[in-house]
This record gives C-alpha cells, structure tokens and sequence, in this order.
C-alpha cells in the first residue's frame, strides 16, 4: 500500500477544533508577517559578516566560535527556508539560504532530502529516510571491519561529533559522483553551481578579510557541521509505531536558541509548516498528549545523551526491523 502524504498524515494529528485553534494562533502571532524570522536573517548573515570585518578586534579564538554558531545556526535558518518560511514563495525563502556559508551540501540537494525525510511512515528505514543514520544488514554484512568500526564510533555522542560529519559528506559526494556514471546527469548542474559559488565565496572570504579558506573549511565550517549533530544525534529511533520514532527533547536555551525549537522534534513533524517560534507554545499546551504519542522517547536536554552515551554507543548501527534477507 502506498504511504500516506504529508497533508493525509498531517490530518490524522490534529481534529478539526485543534486545527482551527492552531490557525488562529498562526495569525494571531503574525504568521504573515513573520517578524521572528526576519529578524533570524539580518542577525545571522549580519552576524556572520560582521564577525569576518572585525575579526581582528574580537581576536582569533572568540571570532572562530563567533563564526561555528553563525554557520551552524545558518543551518538552521536553511531548515526554516525549506519549509515555508519567512514568505509563501519559496524562490524569495530560497534568497536567504542558497549561499553556501556552511560549504558542504548544495541547498536544493538539502531540501529534496529533507521534505523526503518528513514522510514519518519511513522514518529510521534505511534507504527510504533520507536522514537514517542506520544501515540494512545486507549493507552491514558487506563492510570491512574498520568501516564497522567507524559506524559504531558514530553511534557514541563525542564519535557524531567528531566523524559524523566527515561520513555524511563522504556518502553525500560519493553519491554525486556515482549518479553520472550511472547515467543520471540531473544534479550535476546543482552540484557545479554549489561548487562555483562555494569557491567565490571563499575567494571573496581570503581577498576581503585575509582569511584562509582551508581555515574557513576545516576551522569554521567541519565544526560547524558537528554542532549541528548534536541535534541529530538520537532524533530518531526505530520503533514499530511511526510517531514514537520522533523524539521530545526538552533542551536549555542554548540548544533550543541554536536549533530554533527543533529540538521539540515530534511537534515539529507534526506540524512541519509551523514557524519555529510557534513549536514552544503548541508542545506546551499538548505536553502530555505529546509525551503519550512519543512513547516515552522524551529527553531533559543534550546532556543527558552526552552523559549516557558519551563513549558508549546509543543503539546498533544495523537497524532492528529489517530483513536479513
């Protein structure tokens, strides 16, 4: 049987009364307007250039961490474009996250993966989830052991943090290499596009500001790429029910600020249109509800996971509800 839409599976969360309160609420909050965001994208790209002109007033170690949460929280500004924001036109949204200040993935590549990932029905499925850190057995079985090795160090919080990102890039560039010779060309201009502008941007970034952009990349940008694992990490989990895959995670300010209230991740899946600034005031008000739906998959911040699952990994890389044949 096909699986649902996103609109069909959007329906079955919310009955008619919840919808409407969620509307008015949309409104009520500017949802037209969308104030909070805007503001999101002076500060970031205001921050991020800022940052560059005065770096050396602020001095090199307070200005590269500066630069981590400019482009690591630019990411999640580019998760917001994806999904509607601040606008109704998704050219104009697109305007404010193409440039590739966090170097790694072309913003239409991220977006196409993305949306594919909100089809909860998938979730954790190897091949299916676009964002499934979990391989098939037949994948496992035909891996050497130290590639084994590195995908059960990617299962602890410090290995997300330390390899996860090079892993995600490794399997992402490898596959824009393999398409070609597959015979697909259709993202091969996405990807010259990307690497254009990435090189321009790295130019401008040495020719204005002196900085090095093998400084920019691994410096700034890898661990950039890290914090933003730490999201991630443990976001989802295999379960028989679609909903108790998306965890609750009640994070501090800091996480909640730099991932902009998606770490509230069973709200956001719910509700993927909702702007960032609304996802507090909806979980608050269904708290228990949420909670019972999660099936107990509820978190008191990132702590926690670094805590329990520092050096120990949090499941197994293979994923549990798969065939082995």
């Amino acid at each position: 049987m096909d699986s649902p839409s996103l609109k069909q599976q959007r329906s079955e969360y919310f009955d008619a009364p919840q919808r409407a309160e969620v509307a008015a609420e949309r409104g009520r909050l500017l949802w037209l307007g969308e104030w909070p965001t805007w503001l999101l994208i002076a500060v970031i790209h205001g921050g991020w250039l800022v940052t560059l002109a005065y770096w050396r007033q602020i001095g090199n170690v307070p200005a590269t961490l500066l630069m981590i949460w400019w482009c690591a929280w630019y990411m999640s500004l580019q998760h917001e474009l994806i999904h509607g924001h601040p606008t109704r036109w998704v050219w104009v949204n697109r305007l404010f996250g193409y440039v590739p200040l966090a170097v790694w993935y072309p913003y239409r590549l991220y977006r196409d993966s993305h949306l594919r990932h909100h089809i909860d029905f998938h979730l954790t499925m190897p091949a299916l989830d676009t964002e499934s850190y979990y391989v098939s057995p037949e994948v496992w079985a035909g891996m050497s052991r130290p590639v084994r090795l590195l995908y059960w160090f990617n299962k602890t919080f410090w290995g997300r943090l330390l390899v996860g990102p090079a892993i995600a890039v490794a399997s992402a560039w490898s596959e824009a290499l393999r398409q070609p010779l597959r015979g697909d060309w259709s993202n091969v201009p996405m990807w010259l596009i990307h690497f254009a502008m990435l090189g321009g941007l790295l130019w401008w970034v040495h020719a204005a500001f002196g900085m090095s952009p093998l400084y920019y990349v691994l410096a700034i940008s890898y661990p950039a790429q890290s914090l933003t694992m730490v999201r991630s990490y443990y976001e989802h989990r295999p379960a028989a029910e679609h909903k108790q895959r998306i965890v609750l995670n009640e994070a501090g300010l800091f996480f909640r600020l730099l991932f902009l209230n998606n770490n509230l991740h069973l709200v956001h899946h719910d509700l993927p249109s909702l702007p960032w600034y609304l996802l507090p005031r909806v979980y608050r008000a269904r708290r228990a509800a949420y909670n019972t739906r999660s099936g107990g998959f509820h978190l008191h911040g990132y702590g926690e996971l670094m805590r329990r699952f520092g050096v120990r990994p949090v499941d197994a890389p293979v994923h549990p509800d798969m065939p082995t044949s």
